[in-house]
């Protein structure tokens, strides 16, 4: 007889079980430390426990899901934290869902009420089908209606990643008074953009025509994306399975419960709808896009997607502005989550009007200055 039941890896843990009479004991005792009712104990609950376990570890608090309703679709929407306590709202961006915030959230849940949605066409969120149902006034739309039903007539702190980030950009220029301040990660003004380049073709000096063609180059997936039916083919067909190995690979983010999701290569290919539905029309007809909420920039030096030079005048159209760096790739949130809610609490603090011990100690290896701030050490 076997000395033991293996159960094999699952992220970084494994699960031994004795083969033995007492077997069904360990079971139980499992299942009653992981809170959950007699049934099989199949990978899929292993894997929830194991979620339940490190949110624990992290001291995060666990999110509650409600469902919203947004502009014809249903919103999941997750909350953390004291309610009474000034709101957090965490915009996710493309094919991540809301968990690719959960270890920022679970560092920010024990001070903030911490609100995340799986926005349309992505985690289990509806998805709409059609270009037209993914424009800005759609996006916008079901922002409005997860603010009015998790902060009611409050002004929540916005920070958004990648698409996120940009389709809060839209928000704080277009419904300032909505929001107290506002933290962008990886995900550009899309006016600002067009708006950068424009400038920097008109005048084609060697460092100008350098800046714009390494831009370029960093967004030419966003053509690919505009062909029809081919991306979400491909999304569908194994491309999900090499994202998920290039984000280990090139990020230095490891796969884990909730990230990349179940539902990559659905939320990918519903979400491409995203980019056929706005990139194109702003780049080439940008507006004037302006906010006065207090905004800080959050500048992975290493972004794949996003160039670091795109803050370039962006002072202009927000004067209360500050600029962060990071040596890290595009999926910050992950890869650097304690520097990320360290700046989040700086900023909320700073526009609170709190002094900086009330935001906890300094991040190490942060050097601040009147507009910009780095780190360069390692995470946190």
């Amino acid at each position: 007889m076997r000395a033991a039941l293996a159960i094999t890896h699952i992220g970084s843990f494994r699960i031994v079980l004795p083969e033995c009479p007492g077997r069904r004991a360990a079971r139980a005792s499992l299942r009653a430390v992981a809170g959950l009712t007699p049934r099989r104990l199949d990978r899929g609950t292993i894997r929830r426990f194991i979620s339940r376990m490190s949110n624990k570890a992290a001291g995060a608090a666990p999110a509650r899901r409600r469902r919203v309703r947004g502009d014809g679709v249903d919103l999941a929407v997750y909350e953390q934290g004291d309610r009474s306590r000034p709101t957090v709202l965490l915009v996710h961006g493309y094919p991540d869902t809301h968990a690719v915030w959960d270890e920022v959230a679970g560092r920010l849940a024990g001070r903030f009420h911490v609100v995340r949605y799986d926005v349309r066409g992505a985690g289990v969120s509806s998805r709409p089908f059609g270009r037209r149902r993914y424009t800005f006034d759609y996006l916008m739309s079901d922002m409005c209606a997860v603010l009015d039903a998790t902060a009611p007539e409050r002004e929540v702190h916005l920070v958004g990643h990648d698409w996120g980030s940009i389709q809060a950009w839209e928000a704080v220029c277009t419904m300032p008074d909505r929001f107290a301040s506002f933290t962008s990660i990886s995900g550009p003004c899309l006016d600002h953009v067009g708006h950068w380049m424009r400038r920097n073709l008109a005048r084609p000096t060697p460092s100008n025509l350098k800046r714009a063609a390494g831009q370029g180059l960093r967004s030419s997936y966003i053509y690919f994306f505009q062909l029809p039916l081919l991306p979400e083919l491909l999304w569908g067909a194994g491309l999900a399975t090499l994202f998920t190995r290039a984000l280990a690979a090139g990020e230095d983010v490891a796969p884990r419960p909730g990230h990349p999701a179940r539902t990559v290569a659905r939320d990918a290919a519903a979400g491409v709808g995203l980019y056929r539905a706005n990139m194109l029309h702003r780049l080439r007809r940008p507006r004037d896009r302006r906010t006065d909420v207090p905004t800080q920039v959050i500048v992975p030096t290493r972004d794949l997607f996003v160039s670091p030079h795109l803050v370039g005048g962006l002072a202009g159209r927000v004067p209360n502005l500050s600029l962060r760096t990071v040596e890290a790739g595009h999926w910050v949130p992950r890869s650097h989550p304690g520097v990320v809610a360290h700046w989040i609490i700086e900023h909320i603090t700073g526009v609170q009007g709190g002094s900086l011990t009330a935001a906890g100690p300094r991040t190490p290896g942060a050097r601040p200055g009147p507009d910009r701030r780095s780190v360069r050490s390692g995470r946190p």
